[in-house]
């Protein structure tokens, strides 16, 4: 039996089809193991980066990485993330959402025992460029407004832009951004002290 007799057989291209199938997700099986390690650090340095711009320097020398704690709100679990100088917990870090103008906006936020805020960054978002991009620290200062403040100061009802009474700017052609943030940045601050004795055990 010679090849062009094989080749006319029925079996043969699916059967080949399907070894090529078989060599093609070795490989990348094989790939992704190799590069598994080295993906999971750059996502941890990153992670750990991201924590640390909202956290002032100095202020927990334990790898809070590794020291974390799920909280639900509203049926989805939010990841803790406590920083500690010794056995003293000085910060709750984690992440909250807002609706702004063009879709979700991630944030994450730092607060201290106290319930003030540290610092606060803008993750991820779809907000218009050189309008709604101001949320971003290397855009604007606008984002550490929030330093300092707590559910009492401002009061309350202060949570808001400017435009609705508040005492945070708004982005000319652009109000709908900043208060998707203020309301998630708030609404954080709540979610810390609703949960403030699970967050710290």
């Amino acid at each position: 039996m010679n090849l062009e007799s094989i080749r006319e057989k029925i079996g043969y291209q699916p059967a080949l089809l399907g070894v090529v199938a078989l060599l093609a997700s070795g490989a990348l099986a094989m790939a992704s193991t190799a590069t598994h390690d080295a993906i999971a650090a750059a996502e941890a340095k990153d992670l750990r980066d991201s924590l640390s711009e909202v956290l002032p320097s100095g202020m927990a020398d334990n790898d809070f990485l590794k020291d974390t704690i799920n909280v639900d709100r509203d049926g989805q679990p939010v990841t803790i993330y406590r920083a500690r100088q010794g056995s003293e917990m000085k910060a709750a870090l984690f992440k909250v959402a807002g609706r702004g103008y063009a879709g979700e906006i991630q944030i994450l936020m730092a607060v201290d025992m106290s319930g003030k805020t540290l610092g606060v960054r803008v993750l991820k978002h779809a907000e218009t460029p050189g309008l709604g991009d101001k949320i971003e620290v290397k855009k604007d200062s606008w984002i550490k407004s929030f330093d300092g403040k707590s559910l009492g100061e401002p009061a309350p009802e202060k949570w808001a832009v400017k435009k609705d009474s508040g005492v945070f700017d708004q982005f000319a052609g652009a109000t709908i951004t900043p208060r998707g943030v203020v309301k998630a940045v708030k609404g954080g601050l709540e979610f810390f002290a609703a949960h403030k004795t699970e967050i710290t055990g």
